[in-house]
């Protein structure tokens, strides 16, 4: 875990070591109002689960750097679950989550986690064994006023190119919308976000006219829209992660492949379905393959990170550079 100042000076927050602290932690972090950061490690955690690489746990890191594992998934209480997002929080300080192959269909779960620590499977996905409500959650949730949950599933549904799903407060799923393949998508890796209107946009990694992703929105009836279908090349292939959206609409995202060295792009999306490139990584010392999200301040500058790339000497010359943090501006 790392901090990254306005000077562009790096400080290590904490070092995981792959015990019971946790390791491989895959995904972004939360922050509350005390400076407390929360996320979620791959693995690690109870060591005797999936012996010996662990199944992963749900970790707070304090202001001194202090890790707590607020939580170690096993294979009796939840079936072994892999947090492969991060998690979200609510006013009252609880945590909310998925497991991407959990449960006792190994299809997935989605877990809340109380302030004492103690986890409830909300729901377990039985997509892996032919059921048509989704499998394998890898994308992060977002939560309602109302205290529904939403996300996506990368596979599962009638088809098993993947599902949106609404998750509410007493535990009862419905899928918004199953993903037929073809030219509506395939596969939403990432989550999704929604307006005002209750209008969800989200990505798809597989699907379209051509098969390299989409950009999608799905309104509050279920009926899904493709916004944009990658396949140029030059404008992007395979995004991962979900979008993010500023006050007017627009909506911004990453794609691991394409643009003009086909190693990533940042893209914006406007409301008329317009795409722009704002960037197209080279490989070098700008980083390459950017497969996680955007966030944005209020200057409008977008911030990310990039899996390869970056330094070019020693251990990371041989890796394809050890990748980048990044700022486009607007």
């Amino acid at each position: 875990m790392f901090k990254l100042d306005t000077t562009g000076k790096e400080t290590v927050l904490y070092s995981f070591t792959g015990g019971s602290d946790g390791a491989i932690p895959l995904a972004g972090l939360i922050l509350d109002a005390a400076g407390n950061l929360y996320g979620t490690t791959e693995a690690g955690g109870d060591l005797n689960c999936k012996s010996p690489v662990g199944c992963g746990t749900v970790f707070k890191v304090d202001k001194t750097g202090k890790e707590t594992v607020l939580y170690s998934f096993t294979p009796e209480a939840d079936g072994a679950g892999t947090p492969f997002a991060g998690v979200i929080r609510d006013a009252a300080g609880n945590l909310y989550g998925t497991t991407a192959d959990g449960g006792p269909f190994y299809s997935g779960t989605v877990f809340k986690l109380d302030t004492t620590g103690k986890e409830t499977v909300l729901y377990t996905f039985t997509g892996g064994q032919g059921g048509t409500d989704g499998f394998f959650p890898a994308g992060a949730l977002i939560r309602d006023a109302a205290g529904n949950l939403y996300g996506t599933t990368q596979l599962g549904g009638n088809y098993s190119f993947g599902t949106v799903f609404k998750l509410d407060s007493t535990g009862k799923e419905t899928v918004l919308y199953r993903f037929p393949g073809g030219s509506s998508g395939d596969q939403p890796v990432g989550g999704v976000i929604m307006d005002k209107e209750g209008n969800l946009y989200g990505t798809t990694q597989g699907g379209g006219y051509y098969f390299d992703g989409t950009v999608f929105k799905l309104n509050p009836v279920g009926y899904e829209t493709v916004l944009y279908n990658f396949g140029s090349g030059t404008d992007g292939t395979l995004p991962v992660a979900g979008v993010i959206a500023d006050t007017a609409g627009n909506l911004y995202g990453t794609t691991q492949y394409g643009g003009t060295s086909n190693l990533g792009t940042v893209f914006k999306l406007d409301k008329t379905g317009k795409e722009t490139v704002l960037y197209s990584f080279t490989g070098g010392a700008d980083g390459a393959s950017p497969v996680a999200g955007l966030v944005r301040d209020a200057a409008g500058n977008l911030y990310g990170t990039a899996y390869f790339g970056g330094d070019s000497g020693s251990f990371c010359s041989g890796v394809g550079g050890c990748g980048v943090v990044f700022k486009i501006a607007p």
